[in-house]
């Protein structure tokens, strides 16, 4: 039975975006920065075909930009657009946790526990299995609002953060940080039922964020 060359194309582009997408987001490629058909190629070890792919596929992310049609680079990253990411997931993610919250079952509460549980033990386990334990916990926060739209939109603001939490984490100040505590705050909430001390937790973590990153950011 013959291969069909479109599946390993498909699957080589995949592969490039999804390498691409993680060192655009951990700050491996900086923000800003061209990226070279034949630098990723190489880097990736696969042709160019998938990595071209692969960065328009990042575009529609927000996390690559075109240069006037002859190139690309990573999103650059700047306080206006942190702020505006800030906001848009505090309003939209208020949203979603309250309605989360209000049509609690005991189905949601025991997958939000055990993705709090799944975090904390991701945390010593590396940067790709902590960013996906993470973004689990955070989504399930949201998923109990049963609003496909809103819960896309969240995980999209949720993606374009991460580059901005990396620049917040070069700070030695963040290192002091207790991000456990914080989850930790933001679960006990939730699960006791108290929405507006879910919220509040909620929206304190992400704008705690956003106090370490400013000396970060004028760095740029």
């Amino acid at each position: 039975m013959m291969n069909d060359p479109r599946g390993k194309d498909a699957s080589a582009t995949h592969g490039a975006y999804l390498a691409i997408r993680e060192k655009i987001l951990t700050g491996d490629l900086p923000a800003g920065q061209k990226l070279k058909i034949e630098r990723l190629r190489e880097m990736l070890n696969t042709g160019a075909s998938p990595v071209r792919e692969a960065l328009s596929l990042l575009t529609s992310d927000l996390l690559v930009e075109r240069i006037d049609q002859r190139g690309f680079r990573a999103a650059p990253a700047n306080k206006a657009n942190f702020e505006e990411i800030l906001t848009l997931r505090c309003v939209l993610e208020d949203m979603a946790l309250r309605r989360s919250i209000e049509r609690s079952t005991r189905t949601w509460e025991d997958r939000l526990v055990l993705a709090h549980h799944h975090m904390t033990r991701a945390t010593d386990q590396g940067t790709a299995a902590f960013e996906e334990a993470h973004k689990t916990f955070h989504m399930t926060l949201l998923d109990n609002a049963s609003l496909a739209m809103l819960e896309r939109y969240c995980s999209q603001l949720y993606d374009l953060n991460i580059r901005y939490r990396y620049l917040a984490a070069r700070g030695a100040g963040y290192r002091r940080r207790d991000v456990s505590g914080e989850h930790r705050a933001i679960l006990d909430a939730a699960l006791e039922g108290d929405a507006d001390r879910a919220s509040a937790r909620l929206l304190d973590h992400y704008r705690l964020t956003g106090d370490y990153l400013v000396a970060e950011l004028d760095d740029l």
